[in-house]
């Protein structure tokens, strides 16, 4: 079975320790691969190689049409062999395939905006007291970067991260999940068909720890983003403080979906539904929080209920599947001991609540569909993110009521309300404490447009110009058109 390697100024390597990894399918936990498992010297290396073609090559000094013209290389990359990135990601992450192939286009799309974005002005002038001078700044890179990404979107966060920061001159170091690394080294392979330098673009295979950590804390790396959960970001925050280097972090959420009675009932229903269980729970903005006015939980619970024990779970890869299987063993396990804890505080179990054991599905971490209600205030499943496909329910009388139940919580990535009040959407979403928010619908995002919370959900934002932004320093620029002393010392 061939090894996936690392790859390191240009080179395919293998780790020096020479340890190995499983990839898995999580649909029937076969084995599809082995990944080579790096350390602490193998994320030095990659340092190394970054740190190089920043300082000494090409990369740092290109303008931007010629990050540009690889950008949109890469993109066309991408696009042509689409296909596959999704079937990559849907053996490797079990996501069904429709939703791992509009994130293949998504990954397409993003390249090339930020491919877009490399040449278009990028500094202001100007106009100061003194007529002599003149002023202005210019956006640079910020150098070597290190970009830590999770098992839930293994494509479309590589790219998330790398596009922004290749395009406004960066050099990068990516370090995937250890068990989604398919379609990383697949994207790699074609940012060396697109003509990026070596050193330029660095791919580290293995666990956060040592090979996330080495990235988060070393002196020689300028900018750390990473995409995950809040302990790991934690840790990630305190690695960085050795030389004060730029953090973005984009973490967990407890999303709250507000559903009130004049809501186009259908559309609503579908929303509840899209916004918990697509990608089965596994988003760091699901829905995973409904809050239902009071006068339609009579009606909207049992057809909630029924209509999720009809979603089709099974194989990504199968054609009709609507919910995959979960991550992995270890994570389905955590989902289920949430599931318990919900039902041992007291809430009442709506429909599913357990693991899929018929079947084929039984080789595999599928878990039902789960719906909570009459969830006490202080229960875990409210307050704490499960990242699985487990929605709690809670009911509320008024348009106050709704908001304040909403922001009661530690995090604040994103919300949604469902209404046919035009004026009470506009209310209600301009008080919501979350960085993404909709109206009458749930979950689409658009490379235009930043990504990221408020709270505890993270620090900074991704996507859009605020993304680019977010990987380049700000240079004030004074230029004397008159040179000349300005005579202060007078015995000069």
């Amino acid at each position: 079975m061939k090894t996936l390697l690392n790859h390191i100024n240009g080179q395919w390597v293998a780790a020096k320790r020479g340890a190995t990894r499983e990839v898995v399918n999580p649909a029937n936990n076969e084995v599809i691969g082995l990944a080579t498992d790096s350390g602490a010297d193998d994320a030095e290396d990659a340092i190394s190689a970054a740190r190089a073609a920043f300082d000494q090559g090409p990369w740092g000094q290109s303008t931007g049409p010629d990050r540009a013209a690889k950008l949109f290389a890469l993109a066309d990359l991408v696009e042509k062999n689409a296909e596959e990135f999704a079937r990559l990601d849907t053996l490797n992450n079990g996501k069904p395939l429709r939703e791992a192939t509009c994130d293949a286009a998504d990954a397409a799309g993003c390249f090339r905006y930020y491919a877009g974005l490399a040449g278009k002005p990028q500094g202001q002038t100007y106009s100061v007291a003194d007529p002599n001078m003149a002023c202005m700044t210019v956006r640079e890179p910020i150098g070597v970067c290190g970009q830590i990404i999770p098992w839930n979107y293994p494509l479309l966060m590589a790219v998330w991260k790398l596009a922004p920061a290749l395009a406004a001159g960066n050099t990068c170091i990516l370090k995937p999940s250890e068990m989604t690394p398919l379609s990383a080294v697949r994207l790699f392979e074609l940012i060396v068909a697109a003509g990026f330098p070596p050193g330029v673009a660095n791919l580290i295979l293995g666990p956060g720890d040592p090979a996330g950590h080495v990235l988060a804390a070393s002196d020689r790396v300028d900018k750390i983003a990473f995409t995950g959960g809040g302990v790991t970001g934690r840790k990630i925050m305190t690695a960085a403080a050795g030389n004060l280097k730029k953090v973005t972090l984009e973490l967990g959420g407890k999303s709250p979906n507000i559903i009130f009675a004049d809501a186009d009932f259908e559309a609503a229903l579908e929303g509840a539904m899209f916004g918990i269980f697509a990608g089965q729970g596994e988003v760091c903005s699901a829905g995973s929080r409904l809050l239902l006015e009071r006068s339609l939980a009579d009606k909207f619970l049992p057809r909630l209920a029924a209509a999720c024990r009809q979603i089709a779970v099974g194989d990504g890869s199968d054609e009709g599947t609507e919910m995959g299987p979960l991550i992995s063993p270890a994570h389905m396990a955590k989902v289920l001991a949430y599931i318990k804890s919900g039902l041992d505080e007291g809430a009442t179990l709506l429909c599913g609540g357990h693991r899929i054991e018929n079947g084929p599905l039984a080789r595999g971490n599928f878990v039902e569909p789960t719906v909570f209600t009459d969830v006490p205030p202080d229960a875990r499943i409210l307050k704490e993110e499960i990242f699985g496909p487990v929605l709690v329910v809670e009911t509320f009388e008024t348009e106050e009521e709704a908001i304040r139940k909403a922001n009661d919580t530690i995090y604040g990535l994103a919300g949604a309300v469902y209404t046919s009040d035009g004026a009470r959407a506009q209310r209600v979403i301009r008080q919501l404490r979350a960085g993404i928010t909709w109206v009458n619908c749930y979950h689409p995002t658009f490379n235009e447009a930043p990504w990221g919370g408020y709270k505890q959900s993270g620090i900074g934002r991704e996507l859009g110009t605020y993304g680019y932004e977010a990987y380049t320093e700000v240079k004030q620029i004074n230029i004397n058109l008159a040179p000349g002393r300005v005579n202060w010392f007078k015995n000069l």
